[in-house]
């Protein structure tokens, strides 16, 4: 009997450890369509807003972002899909067009860096 219980302890305590250890903050690249500071500010605000969102930069020379998250609240994958709903392409992925529409003129796809 005290063999059981101390087996079920030592399960449930690697369980909860485990659970614990796969929390570590996380790290994904994106490429954008961004060409300015305009569009940097939109992307790492709604980022910013955004649930498991640690923190985000956007390296306008490249256009990559680089976003931290909790893998526990969100996936690259929603993290993609709020860049694509703020108007801006994600990876392969094409912009969301009605959203992409609503931007300034300075920060669609066919402007010219500035």
């Amino acid at each position: 009997m005290k063999t059981t219980i101390l087996s079920l302890i030592t399960i449930l305590f690697l369980g909860i450890n485990t659970v614990f250890a796969s929390g570590e903050d996380r790290e994904v690249k994106i490429k954008t369509s961004a060409v300015c500071e305009m569009c940097k500010a939109r992307i790492e605000r709604n980022l910013g807003l955004s649930k498991g969102v640690k923190g985000s930069n956007l390296n306008l020379d490249d256009k990559v972002i680089t976003v931290k998250y909790n893998p526990n609240k969100t996936t690259p994958e929603a993290i993609k899909a709020t860049i694509i709903n703020t108007g801006y392409d994600a990876d392969n992925q094409l912009a969301n067009q009605k959203a992409h529409d609503k931007l300034p003129s300075c920060c669609r796809k066919t402007a010219a860096p500035h």
